[in-house]
């Protein structure tokens, strides 16, 4: 299956019909899941008693809103006579992503899957790569004609559709992160991870990011676009290094406003992406649109906004993932004096909003610049997404190759201060044949590996989407408790009366020292706390007497949501047969 595919999407017109009734049935809520789970300590109300099979009313959380979650797939996929063992493996591939519940196509999905089952077949993750899934007739459902039928004046088709795929509603989370919303959301809009996070987030963290200003410092705000966002990939690299055409040759076609040369094209940020037709957006336009995650790149100003675009195109590949294309970065006093914004804060925004950041280098272009260093420096807590790519390895033969890849370890080692080697892909990303005549038949396959393992970290990207953002969510958080700590500390440090002045002065000169105290005090890991002189410099902005003062039940109510909070949203929407 190609990154972008859908699952199940291998389905005649005709089951498709069947599967669109079978799904607003099931969503719809005519068949009676347990209630939702006491999810986030709060007491729900007993479940409703319902008169008959197709009244629409539910337990929980079913409501047509184009999800099916455990409690609503236990009822219904249990008129498939599986065993326990079979339909929990069904559960987990459809649900590849870990988002606790089930779309439209992923529904199709699990119900070819189903039918295979019934079939006698083995269910493995190769099932869905079958030839013959167009031909597989739907599962017996025992009982679901007569549900069906009594169903008839509530259930109506999924619509709208968009290729024969019918749309999950707008979700009602939206509306959380409204200003005149209140902050209490009830538990029965609640049904998947991410809505599990917007609410806990809402709840528990945003009013200590708000005190503490916690957006000024280190990130801004959250919205309700930053939890729904598709996975981003980030391309870093020197000019002509192969950024643009690594994108092109992924989508096997060009983007909007692509331009690729020797010399440095690529002169802006350029954020590739899914839309309705081909067009470029500008900056200033796209980050000011809700239902974009880039309100909070305002904050690099005009001069950066006016260097930031946006390129949509429809392609199933941007479905599921979104590129961001960056400018070379350059080397010399001269360039860098000459950028208008903050080059290295741009990059490291991204780099906490990625979900994979791919440095690419040419084997002709191996030094690492001043400004290369700074832009991995800021890169720094997001190891884990960093892949490099040793791109257009093909213009030198095997033993220079060896060479250069030796040179590219060792000025790596330099700058990534990791005990740990780096993963190195060895390539040539783009359109054309790997030249033979200079690596050699070995080489060939040495590269039609590497390129191959690329690809396959490339695929897992969404299904790993759901886990990046709790995994970003978390680190977030303690992120937030150590900056309301270190704020809370400078502010106790101050005279009450006379002096301020001084004593703030005082204060900033031997902030690694006041780093060290709060360390101490509350037992926090040193790593975790951010660079000293990007903090001097945005406090230089703030008077220290009005800074508030550490409050322990906004701290111990973040504390309960990592502690509590978040396990316990996980156990409740994983697979509802474990």
């Amino acid at each position: 299956m190609e990154i972008g595919q859908y699952p199940g999407s291998g389905c005649s017109k005709e089951h498709q019909k069947i599967y669109q009734e079978w799904f607003a049935l099931a969503d719809s809520g005519p068949i009676h899941p347990p209630a939702l789970f006491p999810l986030l300590r709060s007491p729900i109300s007993p479940p409703s008693q319902c008169c008959s099979p197709g009244c629409g009313l539910i337990d929980g959380a079913a409501d047509g809103d184009g999800r099916i979650t455990g409690p609503d797939a236990i009822k219904f996929f249990g008129m498939s006579k599986l065993s326990r063992p079979d339909l929990k493996q069904v559960w987990a591939i459809a649900d590849s992503r870990r988002q606790g519940y089930l779309g439209f196509s992923e529904f199709v999905a699990a119900m070819q899957l189903v039918s295979l089952a019934q079939a006698g077949n083995e269910i493995t993750q190769d099932s869905l790569k079958r030839d013959d899934l167009s031909s597989l007739n739907p599962p017996v459902m025992e009982g679901l004609d007569a549900l069906l039928a009594k169903s008839k004046h509530v259930v109506k088709r999924v619509d709208p559709e968009i290729d024969g795929f019918p749309q999950e509603q707008s979700p009602i989370t939206n509306k959380w992160f409204s200003s005149k919303s209140s902050k209490k959301i009830p538990l029965t809009a609640v049904t998947s991870v991410i809505d599990g996070l917007k609410k806990l987030y809402i709840e528990k963290l945003k009013p200590l990011e708000v005190t503490y200003k916690f957006n000024d410092f280190v990130s801004p705000l959250l919205t309700s676009s930053d939890f729904d966002a598709k996975p981003m990939v980030m391309l870093l690299g020197q000019y002509s290094t192969g950024k643009t055409t690594f994108i092109k040759h992924l989508l096997k076609t060009s983007y909007p406003g692509a331009h690729i040369g020797p010399e440095p094209t690529t002169d802006r940020f350029v954020v590739v992406m899914s839309g309705p037709d081909e067009r470029t957006i500008p900056g200033n336009t796209i980050a000011v649109q809700a239902d974009m995650p880039f309100s909070g790149l305002t904050t690099f100003g005009t001069a950066f906004l006016s260097k930031f675009e946006c390129s949509q195109m429809r392609h199933p590949l941007l479905e599921h993932i979104t590129f961001v294309d960056t400018p070379g970065v350059l080397s010399g006093e001269k360039q860098r004096t000459q950028r208008s914004y903050d080059f290295t804060g741009v990059t490291s925004w991204f780099a906490a909003k990625c979900d994979l950041i791919l440095l690419l280098f040419d084997p002709h272009k191996l030094d690492i610049s001043d400004e290369f260093k700074r832009v991995i420096g800021s890169l720094r807590g997001h190891d884990d997404k960093i892949r490099v790519v040793l791109n257009k390895a093909d213009q030198v033969d095997t033993q220079q190759l060896m060479r250069v890849y030796g040179a590219l370890m060792w000025s790596l080692g330099k700058v990534l201060n990791t005990p740990e080697v780096s993963r190195v892909y060895i390539g040539s990303f783009n359109d054309k044949p790997v030249n033979e005549s200079a690596v050699g038949p070995l080489g060939k396959e040495l590269f039609e590996r590497e390129q191959d393992d690329l690809l396959s970290d490339l695929k897992d990207i969404p299904k790993k989407a759901c886990d990046r953002r709790i995994n970003e969510f978390v680190k977030r958080a303690r992120a937030a408790k150590i900056h309301a700590y270190i704020i809370g500390h400078l502010k106790k440090e101050m005279p009450t009366m006379m002096g301020k002045a001084k004593a703030q002065q005082r204060l900033t000169d031997n902030l690694q020292d006041e780093f060290a105290k709060v360390q101490r005090e509350y037992h926090l890991p040193a790593g975790d706390f951010p660079y000293v002189e990007h903090f001097k410099e945005v406090l230089s902005g703030y008077s220290f007497d009005k800074f508030e003062k550490v409050k322990p039940k906004m701290i111990q109510a973040v504390d309960d949501m990592l502690g509590y909070d978040i396990p316990e949203l996980l156990k409740n929407f994983r697979n509802p047969y474990e």
